[in-house]
């Protein structure tokens, strides 16, 4: 069994931490308990966060393929990712016809592990392209469309109000930043450069939660709404049709 980086592991759980936070901060605006204006601070704050997740997972991919050497398991990966963000596309079109997430972090990282090993012989490509692709989604941002085809892609329709929105560009660019930056700092799955290795109980509880991303993300949902609903029920069984 091929050893974890504990570095990798504590920058996944500080992101983890800040997208706590920030959904916590979200949704208590949401749910009109608390208003804090998100949308000042939201490049820092997705850049703390969701950024630093898609960086790591281009690390990831590329530490794990120069180990395992096979592309079929990323692929098949990324199709059970996409099916959970189908499911969680289904279940915010319960709750909300108009915000639901229709292309959100789950599609996005879906999408990604399946197209990521296509560009996994490149090693400096990835980086420009990674760039370019940046600089393009970027540029999109600020453009609104008449048409829904290509939101996934990163042109959004200006009718359409969404809360969890990661599209490709300018995001995938950023994965294959970290898939270059995996294949340089991380050659052949060991780590090149010389960093103390921690361990022990304290350094296993910090990272923990860098370990099971994915379960964390899909859990933090059900306990933050579950503990604002105890403790605010008036506010949000209002937003729930039942």
């Amino acid at each position: 069994m091929h050893k974890r980086f504990w570095e990798i592991d504590l920058l996944r759980t500080n992101a983890i931490a800040v997208m706590l936070a920030f959904h916590t901060l979200y949704l208590l605006s949401y749910f009109g308990i608390h208003y804090t204006n998100l949308q000042r601070g939201f490049p820092l704050w997705f850049a703390a966060g969701g950024g630093t997740f898609i960086f790591l997972a281009g690390v990831s991919l590329a530490i794990s393929h120069s180990r395992a050497k096979r592309m079929s398991g990323f692929m098949v990966r990324g199709l059970q990712i996409l099916a959970l963000g189908m499911a969680i596309t289904l279940v915010t079109w319960l709750i909300s016809r108009t915000g639901y997430v229709r292309f959100g972090v789950l599609h996005f990282f879906g999408v990604a592990f399946i197209l990521g090993p296509l560009f996994l012989r490149f090693r400096f490509i990835n980086l420009i392209l990674g760039i370019a692709l940046m600089a393009t989604g970027f540029f999109l941002r600020s453009t609104s469309v008449d048409f829904p085809w290509l939101f996934w892609l990163g042109l959004r329709p200006h009718t359409w109000r969404m809360f969890d929105y990661i599209p490709l560009l300018p995001w995938f660019g950023l994965f294959l930043i970290g898939m270059f930056s995996g294949k340089m700092l991380y050659p052949e799955g060991n780590r090149r450069f010389s960093i103390h290795q921690f361990s022990g109980p304290i350094i296993s509880a910090l990272t923990f939660p860098g370990r099971h991303p994915l379960v964390i993300y899909l859990l933090q949902w059900p306990v933050i709404i579950g503990a604002l609903l105890i403790l605010y029920p008036a506010n949000v069984l209002p937003y729930f049709p039942f």
